[in-house]
């Protein structure tokens, strides 16, 4: 969907005339959602992002343009909104207070909808939806569920989710300290298996040919990314929503999905 610009007059007026109404009213009337005019009216969406945690938001060779699958779905959202992306890099532990502080208008790195994150922020609708998978070698054959792991070795990171997950399922875990070193484990044969999430195996199959790996079961629950926003960015996360249901009709998405993890991973 696509928006037109909203004159800077046209919303002094509108802005002066809901401050009169605030005033007429005790300042009893809540603070109108201007979070997606101001986006119109300035020309630009101000996104937060790491700019190093590839496959999502990094730069090619290290220095160059500044890329990934959420970047390039931003680029076009923004697009479908009439506006230009800007992007802000920062750390992971500030992106929040960033956001919150009003230095960018939204997030895009990959946040995970959780019920924490839900209570303190808006969500757009998710571009991106992962289940837990267990990677084991192509010819493997005893493991085909969550259940085969009870009494075999997998090889997780100290106290993840998916180390609890294998724990949990009976596993007997060999804690490392990434996927790396995980997944070298696992094609070396000094492990059975790996627990982690979906979209890390596709994007590792996918840039290392790694043809000697297969999923052998997903977990039926998945996590679901989003565009994250202040708590008062109701009405910019909905025009979001709005371009990520016009980029999945195009197809724009499931390109984006197949350039970086050669599968559709936007549904």
């Amino acid at each position: 969907m696509k928006f037109r610009l909203i004159p800077a007059a046209l919303l002094s007026v509108v802005a002066l005339t809901l401050a009169g109404c605030s005033a007429s009213n005790g300042d009893s009337t809540p603070a109108a959602d201007d979070s997606l005019s101001r986006v119109l009216d300035s020309g630009t969406l101000t996104i937060g992002t790491e700019g190093t945690y590839r496959p999502f938001s990094f730069h090619e060779d290290g220095s160059g343009k500044l890329t990934g699958y959420d970047v390039e779905v931003a680029r076009a959202v923004a697009a479908e909104l009439g506006v230009d992306a800007v992007f802000e890099e920062t750390q992971w532990d500030g992106i929040f207070a960033g956001l919150t502080a009003g230095r960018w208008d939204t997030i895009a790195n990959q946040v995970s909808m959780t019920p924490e994150r839900l209570e303190a922020y808006e969500f757009s609708t998710p571009y991106t939806y992962s289940p837990g998978v267990i990677v084991v070698l192509a010819d493997n054959t005893s493991i085909t569920s969550f259940a085969s792991l009870d009494g075999l070795t997998t090889a997780q990171s100290l106290s993840s989710n998916w180390d609890t997950l294998a724990t949990e399922s009976g596993a007997n875990v060999q804690h490392i300290e990434g996927w790396a070193q995980s997944v070298a484990l696992v094609e070396q044969g000094r492990v059975d298996a790996t627990v982690n999430d979906k979209l890390t195996f596709l994007e590792y199959q996918k840039t290392n040919d790694a043809d000697n790996l297969k999923i052998a079961a997903e977990t039926e629950e998945r996590s679901e990314s989003a565009f994250a926003f202040a708590k008062d960015g109701t009405a910019l996360a909905d025009a979001v929503s709005e371009a990520l249901a016009s980029l999945s009709n195009d197809g724009t998405l499931a390109e984006l999905s197949d350039e970086y993890f050669g599968a559709d991973v936007s549904q």
